[in-house]
Parts: C-alpha cells; structure tokens; sequence
C-alpha cells in the first residue's frame, strides 16, 4: 500500500507495536528485568503517542468524515479488514494507554518480577484491546476478544496462589462459554445477512425479508449476550467480584477497562446495525431494565462487602450498570454524559484496585479482626490522655488516595464522578419527552447505588484508618504512588476542564447518532493504487 498516506498507516500503530513488542520480549531472558521493562515502557509511551495523534486528527477533521479509514491488504470494504479510527475509537485508545502506562510503572519493581512472560502478556492484551477499538469486522472483533481474553488468563494467574488459581479457572470458564456464545452469534447473523463488516451490516438489515429477520435477531441476542457477560451484566457478571478481589493490583486495574470492551461493542455495533429499518433500536429496552438491575446488584453487593477488591468489583459491576442503562436509554445528550461517566468511573475505579495492594501492607489479620470485634459489640477505645500523633507521609499519601477514589466512585462533590451525575440527572429532567416513571427509578437506584458507596467506602476507611489501633507506615516505592496520583490528576482534569471534555463527547455521541455518514465513509473508501499507478 505504498500510496496510502502516513496518517492511516498510524492506524494500524496500536495493535502493531504491542504486537511485535511482546514477541520479541518472548525472547528475552526473564532474569534481564530491566530490559524488558524498558522496552515495553517505550512501547506504551509510543502507544499513547499514536493514541493522542489518532485523537487530535480525528477531532480536527483533518480526515474525511471525521475518521481515518484503513484498509489492510489493500482490499476495499465489504470485503477486506477495514480499521476505522473516528472520535470514539480515538478516545477510547487514548484512556488505554493512559491506564496501561499507570499499572506498567506500578508493576515496575514488585509485580512485575513474580512470574514469567508478565510484559508479553500485558503487551499482547493491549493488542487485543486496541484492535477491539479499531476494527470494523465482527469476526476481527472475535478474533481481538479472543487475543484479549487469552493474555488476560495468564496474567488473573500471575503471582499464582490458590485463592487466584480458582478464581482465575471460573474466570477462564465463564469466558469460554461468552466466547462461544460470540462465535455462534456472528455465524447466524452471517447466514442472515451474508456480511460482517459493520459499515455493511446496517443496509443489509434494511433490506432483509421479513422471513430472515427471526434468524437475525436470535444471532443479535446471542452476540449481545456475549458481549454483556464480558460487561458484567446482572445475572452474567457474577464471576466479576471474586476476580477482581483475587487478582494482583495491577491486572485487577487492567479488567476494570476490558469491562467496558463489551459495552463499547455495542455502542459501535447496534446504531450502526439496528439504527433504521423494521428492528430500529432493537432488544434497546431489555438492555435499559438489564442495567437497571445491573446497578441494583452492584449496590447491593459493595454494602455486603468488607474486602477492598470486592467493593472495587461491585464498584466496576454498577459502573457497567449505569452505563447499559444510558445506551439502552437510546438518547445522543444521555450518551454524551455516559462517556463522561466511563471516563471517570474507569480511572478511578482503576486507581483503587492499585491502592487496595498498597493498603493491605498496614493491615494485619489481627488489626483486622480487633476493628470488626469493635464495631460488632460497639466497644469504644478511649486513651488515657489525648495525645497528637504525627502522621507519617505514607499514611497521609494512602488516606487522601482514598478519600479521592472514594468521591470520585460514590460520585460526591467536588470531583469528576459528582460531575457526571449531576450532567445525567440534569439531561434526564432537562429532556423534552415528560419524565416518566422509568427515568425517576433510574435516578432513584443511582443515587442509593451513591449512597450505599458512601457507607461501604466509609466503613472501609475506618476500619483500616482509625478502628486498627496503632498503624505502622507502610514502606512505598515512588514507582507504586505516582501511578495512582497521575489517576487521581486525571479525575481532577475532568473535573477543571469539564465542558471542553462535554462539548468534546457530545460531538462524538452525534458522530454516532449519524450512521449513515459512518457507513459511506467505510465503504467508499478506495484502495490505494500500486507502485506504477496502476492496480495494486
């Protein structure tokens, strides 16, 4: 393709650098720890590179249509793999590789170290997470989930034990069955539709019999049912809570992103496959009422829990909850203020899971144990004298940490999450359909999903901060604080720079409100010609 401009070639950057990174750190020894690490930083920092480089293009237009369109192998679409860089796609690679730089630097000096091939995996998940952004096939889509979901299973299983090992084994299990479920879905609507490019799915819809629409429909549910457990919908996301908690920091980090890899999915698919014609928003209610439970569940599950990945784990579950509610909700501003959430509630969520590894090297089964016997039988510790204690650097670093992962995720004032919120319950009452009874149960399961947060976290917090009696200051590598800071930064950016980043998001929720625009990009995006100017 010696005639395609550099800018689309930058398209393919993110799923081949992490690609050729992780193979060559295959053969690396495992004992030259700091050359593999240096190699796969330069890698992510050229990832996140290419991300804001995708990102700055697509927001100024500077392609056609707003996206970039690349056509591997130089075959135009339907018929060859297209990789579409637009807004979405482009924001979606850059929070990656913002996460992604964040838990490597943490993992530098301890995670890292504990077991084999830790690099080539993170590197390979990336690659299935940013081709999963980028491609426009479904059957590429599987093809990424799977790459995905494979370097997931050996890092869940990194730094094993036997708490991890069985997590990690329901965890493999449920997603071979989702799997499946994935590869059955796409073959029916194939047989239906005769495509799986995603630009040519939407006409082919339109103009299907009314005899073929049943086939098609049954290979919809079953593909967003595969996506949805991936998604963590309630019933499907049951295996989410215990992974997470089992997980090292780092990896648990890394599946609070490729949580949001499902719900994406059918952001990208269903506009563009059900946004006219006879199945127009299509099976869009029973995701609405499927999030409704979703966050129900989680609320329920953060108060019952007492370990900070679990929380973190419902935490993520109501995240996915809110977010299936806003697309099923089918409504561009609700869309706008759902990215927003994702944004925020991903970073923060994200920056806990680190902090929680860090958290457990002050608590002690038996301060454990002493905080819990306290609060049950309601024993009061009263000192002899009120003595002030300085408090150390570490401790004081961990506690405000917390406190600002814990407002961003209960969404409580000032930070990003009470900003996303307020936007939501703004958009809910300000829209010019009347508010029915569905949009107050929306706002009434958000704000006790709010308040549940806010008791759990509580909890946590003094259990671990106050009700544990004399803490010792945990030793910390500058490589572990500064990861969850930048996170933190990050929620506080949102926060300061909030209506550059709404007005950012609403143009992206209206790029997808037009699909039309989208699918003639795609398919009349032409092939480039050879050497001498003729075919290639």
């Amino acid at each position: 393709m010696s005639g395609t401009p550099w800018t689309e070639h930058l398209i393919l950057a993110p799923v081949l650098l992490p690609l050729l990174a992780g193979a060559a750190l295959i053969l690396v020894n495992e004992a030259r720890h700091g050359l593999k690490f240096s190699i796969n930083l330069g890698c992510n920092l050229l990832l996140l590179a290419a991300a804001l480089a995708l990102f700055w293009r697509a927001d100024q237009e500077l392609w056609p249509g707003t996206m970039g369109v690349y056509l591997a192998a130089n075959w135009m679409a339907p018929f060859g793999i297209a990789l579409v860089a637009d807004r979405l796609a482009a924001l979606m690679l850059v929070l990656t590789a913002v996460l992604s730089l964040a838990v490597l630097i943490f993992s530098w000096q301890g995670w890292s170290r504990i077991g084999v091939h830790f690099h080539s995996l993170f590197l390979f998940l990336l690659m299935g997470i940013n081709g999963a952004f980028l491609t426009h096939d479904l059957f590429n889509l599987f093809v990424f989930f799977e790459v995905m979901l494979a370097a997931s299973y050996g890092l869940v299983l990194h730094g094993y034990n036997v708490t991890r090992i069985r997590a990690s084994l329901q965890y493999i299990a449920i997603n071979l069955v989702a799997s499946l479920l994935f590869l059955i879905g796409i073959a029916l609507i194939y047989a239906s539709t005769g495509t799986l490019n995603m630009a040519d799915l939407g006409p082919r819809v339109a103009a299907l019999a009314p005899a073929d629409l049943p086939l098609l429909q049954t290979g919809a549910l079953i593909l967003a049912l595969a996506f949805l457990t991936k998604g963590a919908m309630w019933p499907l996301g049951f295996w989410l809570p215990t992974t997470y908690a089992a997980a090292s920091p780092p990896v648990a980090a890394m599946l609070v992103l490729m949580t949001k890899v499902g719900i994406y999915a059918i952001i990208r698919i269903w506009p563009l496959a059900f946004g006219a014609g006879p199945l127009a928003g299509f099976a869009l209610e029973g995701l609405f009422w499927g999030g409704l439970a979703t966050l129900l569940f989680g609320s329920v599950g953060m108060l019952a829990s007492q370990e900070a990945g679990r929380m973190a784990g419902y935490g993520a579950i109501i995240s996915s909850g809110t977010l299936m509610a806003i697309v099923g909700a089918n409504q561009p501003a609700l869309l706008t203020v759902g990215f927003y959430y994702l944004l925020g509630s991903t970073l923060a969520t994200a920056a806990f899971l680190l902090l929680a590894g860090l958290i457990e090297r002050i608590r002690t089964p038996g301060s454990a144990l002493l905080a819990l016997t306290m609060e049950a039988f309601a024993i009061e510790e009263k000192p002899e004298e009120p003595v002030g204690v300085g408090i150390p650097a570490a401790l004081a670093f961990l506690g405000l940490a917390f406190a600002g992962c814990a407002l961003v995720i209960t969404g409580l004032p000032p930070l990003s999450g009470f900003v996303a919120k307020f936007s939501l319950f703004h958009t809910l009452l300000d829209s010019s359909a009347e508010v029915t009874r569905e949009t107050w149960l929306f706002m009434g399961l958000i704000l006790a999903s709010g308040l549940t947060g806010v008791i759990a976290l509580m909890r946590f917090g003094v259990r671990t901060f106050w009700a544990s009696g004399n803490l010792q200051a945990p030793s910390l590598q500058h490589s572990e604080a500064l990861p969850i800071s930048f996170l933190l930064s990050l929620c506080i950016a949102m926060t300061l720079f909030a209506s550059p980043l709404l007005a950012f998001l609403e143009r992206t929720s209206e790029d997808l409100a037009r699909p039309g625009t989208y699918v003639e990009q795609v398919l009349s995006s032409p092939v480039r010609p050879g050497p001498a100017g003729g075919p290639p």
